[in-house]
């Protein structure tokens, strides 16, 4: 219940975007090839984030 109320940390703000982003690629990647590798890139812009916030 407490857990509402708790604010999210940069590093996992960026996990559930990274997640977003891949799941709109897949879904893209059969209908819409340019969509899906615009999504792509913003996905790997995002984990090069993460991956600097976890050094």
């Amino acid at each position: 219940m407490l857990g509402i109320f708790k604010k999210r940390s940069a590093l996992d703000r960026l996990q559930k975007q990274y997640e977003n982003y891949m799941k709109d690629w897949h879904a893209l990647s059969t209908t819409n090839r340019a969509e899906s590798d615009r999504k792509y890139a913003e996905a790997q812009r995002i984990l090069d984030q993460i991956e600097e916030l976890q050094k």
